[in-house]
């Protein structure tokens, strides 16, 4: 009768909580539900109305393993349609997770709607945030992490505890407001302020700490800037940082005094507490701003004795020169375990052949009077058919065309059209990306569905003798890069995962006003190997609404 009695308690507190993890004959499964709902949040001191997740602002850690499936459970209660995209997750096979609008319908309001994927061979840290609109700018947001099963360890010893930071920009007019600025032809000018995980230290003696740590033991910290537009810089006062992954990606352990973190970046760090017991600073400041903004969050030690000092470590000084040269010093551990029981360096991608060179110079101009950016002279616009469902229906013709934008864009661009982007690139090509900066502002750009090797960021322009100067050897694999001013960024991805990708500016005002594309890439034999079929669940809307679903093309 007791073991009845504790069987029934196990399964009552399975229940209570909103994670369930169910292990069943393949990979365990991790349960979520999410009401998403508006909240009054206060990033910067200023009440306004926020997107809330469970009541939560950040949203919860997503804790996750290798190989885990992972499915969430959304309920949209807020007055708008919804998507959240899952930054950095490769979805392999499964663009219909994707969670963007050229292959997602929006939930509509008052709806729910459940995302299914597995998170394969990607140990490392990563975010999610809502991308329709502006809700980015209402929070949403939060860290997604994916561990490693015991079979493949990590080259450091396992940390005392695992801590994630959500730190970025922030506006206080409100999502709405910032999107009727963007609607009226202008930019969003510079942020009101910084947060760390939504909110920041007063620094009076009273402020509760974010983190605790003990005296000897070491921490990983997860840092993700999921603002809309402003790079940082992240240190801790009084302690260095150990990287050691980014993206995904275990890079040999380099220490640094602070870490410039662009939009849409995550990195993984060790901080070891080896100072007197007291309370400390975690520091983020923005970088390439005109006023420099800064926030702090509380780390107290364990028995501490002592409130943190008011001289804060400084930021890097001078212009992204220094920022440049701390890219240069990331690369890959080539003798670290990958996700699977083999090196990471075993996949030798400096000895692939370029199959096709495709150059994404990004512009700004205006258009009937109103701020447009775009990609070699087109303007993205978002079609009210999602890309992927229009192409699955055989109706690509009613939404998009193909290629409408050149591989190699004219060195003056003087025309800008705004159509929705689709470019066809062939199943495993391995092509090479220059993104090439035009403009005074610094850029950030994401490949959804892959990561890519960042083999070069360089000043000036590209030709095909800076190929001489690339890391063919332990370039960092990532899925996000930085391009600074009037310079080029060159990254190297096989395209052997099939389905409709977004490649975006993660500069957010940006990437609504057009900065952004698609790439399909089709299963030229058909086979459920390469692509799976569009699942039962997934929504319709646009001209496909109505129609009968084509039967499954994939076997």
């Amino acid at each position: 009768m007791f073991g009845v009695y504790l069987l029934f308690l196990l399964c009552l507190s399975l229940w209570a909580v909103s994670t369930v993890v169910v292990v069943r004959g393949e990979d365990p499964y991790l349960f979520f539900t999410w009401n998403v709902s508006y909240g009054t949040i206060a990033p910067i001191g200023i009440p306004q109305q926020g997107i809330l997740i469970n009541g939560k602002f950040p949203g919860p850690n997503i804790n996750t393993t290798t190989n885990n499936n992972v499915v969430i459970n959304i309920f949209n209660n807020i007055d708008e349609p919804l998507l959240f995209t899952w930054l950095g997750i490769q979805h392999r096979k499964n663009s219909w997770q994707d969670g963007v609008l050229g292959t997602n319908c929006p939930i509509p309001p008052g709806t729910n709607f459940t995302y299914k994927f597995q998170v394969k061979d990607q140990i490392g840290s990563y975010m999610y945030y809502p991308v329709t609109g502006m809700h980015k700018a209402a929070g949403g947001f939060g860290g997604l992490r994916i561990n490693s099963r015991n079979l493949i360890p990590v080259p450091y010893d396992p940390p005392e505890d695992d801590y994630t930071i959500i730190a970025g920009d922030w506006f206080s007019k409100g999502h709405k407001t910032l999107k009727k600025i963007l609607d009226s032809g202008r930019n969003l000018g510079r942020c009101d302020g910084v947060h760390i995980n939504g909110k920041g230290a007063k620094g009076d003696g009273k402020d509760s700490p974010m983190f605790t740590m003990e005296a000897g033991k070491t921490y990983k910290y997860r840092i993700c800037n999921a603002g809309l537009k402003t790079s940082l810089n992240i240190r801790f006062q009084g302690h260095k940082m150990k990287l050691v992954e980014m993206e995904g990606s275990h890079t040999i352990q380099n220490d640094y005094e602070s870490l410039d973190v662009h939009v849409g970046q995550c990195f993984g760090v060790l901080v070891t507490a080896d100072q007197e017991p007291m309370d400390y600073y975690v520091v983020a400041s923005t970088r390439f701003t005109k006023r420099e903004m800064t926030v702090t969050g509380l780390i107290r030690y364990n028995n501490g004795k002592g409130v943190a000092s008011p001289k804060l470590p400084p930021a890097p000084r001078g212009s992204w020169g220094w920022s440049l040269n701390q890219f240069r010093t990331f690369r890959w551990n080539l003798t670290a375990s990958a996700a699977r029981p083999n090196p990471q360096g075993s996949y030798k991608y400096g000895s692939i052949n370029i199959t096709r060179t495709i150059k994404l110079a990004n512009t700004a101009t205006k258009i009937d009077g109103k701020l447009r950016y775009a990609i070699n002279g087109a303007s993205f616009v978002e079609p009210t058919t999602p890309l992927k469902l229009a192409e699955y229906y055989h109706v690509a013709d009613k939404v998009f065309k193909y290629d409408t934008i050149k591989d190699d864009p004219p060195a003056e661009i003087t025309h800008v059209t705004m159509e929705p982007v689709v470019l066809n690139i062939t199943f495993k090509n391995f092509v090479e990306i220059i993104f090439e900066n035009r403009e005074k502002a610094i850029q950030s750009w994401h490949v959804s569905g892959y990561s890519f090797f960042a083999v070069a960021v360089e000043p000036g322009t590209w030709d095909l003798e800076k190929r001489m100067n690339y890391n063919l050897l332990d370039a960092v694999s990532r899925h996000t890069i930085q391009v600074f001013p009037r310079s080029w960024a060159a990254i190297l991805v096989t395209f052997d995962n099939c389905g409709m990708w977004n490649i975006r500016s993660e500069t957010w005002d940006r990437h609504y006003l057009g900065q952004q594309l698609y790439a399909s890439i089709l299963s030229p034999e058909k086979s459920i190997r390469d692509e799976y079929n569009m699942p039962e669940s997934a929504a319709v809307c646009g001209v496909v609404a109505g129609l009968p679903r084509p039967p499954p093309p994939y076997s």
